[in-house]
């Protein structure tokens, strides 16, 4: 059944079926239709791999990048903003109390997640945490022994290196039980695609995990540190040169456990650290921005079947961060957030293969600092089911989240960034329609839905004050439509999306001249992604993006861009295991500004090798 996951743009899939007749140790990366992986590539041209890297290319999200993806990406769903989009982990959400802008930052190897699930309308306000529109969901993958060496480089002077590998063994004389043991270290350096666009990046990560007949517990640690630089990088439009000195320090426990027929339950803790060191000029580093965020959390989600009809689904979160800053107001520098979702759920079969399924419940958020807010969701969904995985569903969906402002935006000093201590409560209202059809070769789902967004917090530019970005609520109404496909054939695999975006906002304050991230939106959004290996030896993997933005007056350059990233790999059959790999980002050098008045990447080669084992 569908629970109203966020279908945002249309997939065209393509794959071969020699692929996945090569060997385990040959095979690097998923396939689009039988995996359901949502872009062709997953390896990053610029650096190592990272849970967002080539996120720009997924159907369902908008990935605003500054420098690379990797170095800083605001991650938009639905025409939202980079703030409204939370990144969960097993239970928890995992925030930054300073700005949504790290909240990517998040120092885990990919291989000890499952691939990303994108969550939005009635998912998003069930499993979201202070996010208004979409939640990036991961879930903990299962070590499996092996591990992988890659080398690389390319030009702009980038290089990286990469060395993973996890090992497993049977846990006492049942055979039920296991542990495992996983560890990752990654680098890579560059000059980058711009003059100042330096990059200097390394991670290191580890977990040991623990695997039961019906419960998998992980015991993760990981470290990242990130300096890079770029003109213009967060002042956009003055000159200037600026750089960022991120250090992410994470520990997480997380327990999955399955009981009875249908039920589940699942525990996350952690406890996140974030320095940063952010540079107005690099050329005159006195004036500097330093910022420490210490986050403990504790997530519960799961669900509970009573019968074959009726189950309730629950998640819950407390959430306490405090800040050191040399730019905050020392008065608003903590606070501790709860939240509390309850969502039951009734099942009538219709037939020995129809059912229709009604969801009905509410959430509560809550802070320290700020008032309550009781938010509600519904949906209904149809589900006809066929032999070979075959389905039809319809769903209509209607749901209410809320969430509270970042430091930056509501207790800052003033200067460069101006905050605005009167900030509301920021709630969302989204109301959709939609459907999917899946067969043995090809799917598609459509999604149409209007939003209402009452008090989003915005960063605005005024032509009276151009040397400060100031926060403001604004009230904004979106509607939009999505498409999303994908078809297998042969030896080939597509994926293809369309989305398209309208937007009417309410700022109440005529001085506002422009909007650096509510009004930054694609109206019309086409993504196409392929792979085609024709023999076991050769894959060749392409992903396109079309997109035309709406008019900023901030941005320089065109309103429209088109992004390629082309991926070939080889695998030598004399050497089992082996992988030489040739990789091309912004094939066409387009200088489209994702963000408005900050440049855009250039294009970047890079080459290297793969030894799996």
């Amino acid at each position: 059944m569908i629970h109203c996951k966020v279908k945002p743009l249309i997939i065209l899939a393509f794959a071969s079926s020699a692929l996945l007749s090569r060997a385990d140790t040959t095979q690097t990366l998923p396939t689009l239709y039988i995996d359901a992986q949502q872009t062709a590539n997953t390896r990053p041209v610029t650096t190592y791999e990272s849970a967002i890297s080539n996120l720009e290319f997924e159907p369902r999200v908008d990935l605003q990048s500054r420098n690379m993806s990797e170095a800083q990406g605001d991650v938009t769903i639905r025409g939202g903003i980079f703030e409204s989009t939370g990144f969960r982990v097993g239970s928890a959400t995992l925030i930054d109390p300073q700005t949504g802008h790290y909240f990517a930052e998040l120092p885990i190897a990919p291989e000890m997640l499952e691939r990303a699930e994108v969550l939005t309308g009635n998912d998003n306000a069930l499993y979201g945490f202070n996010s208004t529109v979409g939640t990036i969901n991961y879930g903990w993958s299962q070590i499996a022994d092996g591990g992988s060496l890659t080398v690389g480089g390319g030009d702009h002077d980038l290089n990286f290196q990469r060395i993973h590998h996890g090992m497993t063994s049977t846990l006492g004389e049942s055979g039920e039980w296991s542990w495992g043991i996983e560890a990752e270290v990654s680098r890579s350096e560059s000059d980058g695609t711009l003059e100042f666009g330096d990059s200097d990046f390394d991670r290191t990560t580890g977990r040991v995990q623990i695997l039961g007949p019906n419960s998998q517990t992980d015991f993760f640690a990981g470290y990242q540190s990130k300096f890079f630089g770029w003109p213009e990088l967060y002042a956009a439009s003055f000159g200037s040169n600026e750089t960022e000195n991120l250090k992410t320090r994470l520990f997480i426990v997380n327990h999955h456990q399955n009981y009875g027929d249908d039920s589940y339950w699942e525990a996350t803790a952690y406890s996140r650290r974030n320095t940063d060191h952010y540079i107005y000029n690099r050329f005159a580093p006195n004036k500097a921005f330093v910022h420490e965020t210490d986050v403990h959390s504790l997530g519960l989600s799961g669900k509970h079947a009573f019968d074959q009809s009726l189950s309730v689904n629950y998640q819950a979160q407390f959430t306490a961060d405090q800040i050191e800053s040399t730019t905050l107001e020392h008065s608003f520098t903590s606070r501790s957030y709860y939240k509390l979702s309850i969502l039951p759920e009734y099942q009538l079969k219709l037939s020995a293969n129809e059912s229709l399924t009604l969801r009905a419940g509410g959430t509560l958020d809550d802070t320290s600092r700020d008032d309550d807010e009781l938010s509600a969701l519904f949906d209904i969904t149809w589900l006809r089911s066929y032999e070979d995985n075959k389905s039809d569903s319809v769903y209509l969906a209607y749901a209410e989240s809320s969430q509270v402002a970042g430091y930056t935006a509501i207790g800052g000093l003033g200067g460069l960034f101006l905050s605005n201590p009167d900030l509301n409560r920021e709630t969302s209202q989204n109301l959709e329609f939609g459907t999917q059809l899946t067969r043995q070769n090809w799917s598609f789902e459509a999604a149409i839905f209007y939003r209402w967004d009452d008090d989003l917090v915005d960063w605005t530019y005024s032509n009276g004050s151009p040397n400060a970005r100031a926060a403001n609520n604004v009230d904004i109404e979106t509607f939009g439509f999505e498409l999303i496909g994908t078809k297998r054939w042969g030896d080939v695999e597509g994926i293809a999306s369309y989305t398209y975006l309208h937007k009417d906002e309410d700022y109440g304050d005529a001085s506002i001249d422009a909007s650096f991230y509510a009004l930054n939106y694609a109206k019309h959004r086409v993504t196409l992604g392929a792979i085609w290996s024709p023999n076991d030896i050769i894959e060749i993997r392409i992903d396109n993006e079309w997109r035309e933005n709406e008019a900023n007056a901030l941005r320089n350059g065109s309103d429209s861009a088109l992004f390629t990233h082309f991926g070939l790999s080889i695998y030598p059959p004399a050497i089992a295991g082996l992988e030489l790999f040739f990789a091309i980002d912004n094939a066409w050098d387009d200088g489209f500004e994702d963000v408005p008045g900050t440049p855009g990447r250039g294009d970047q080669y890079s080459a290297g090798a793969t030894f799996r084992w």
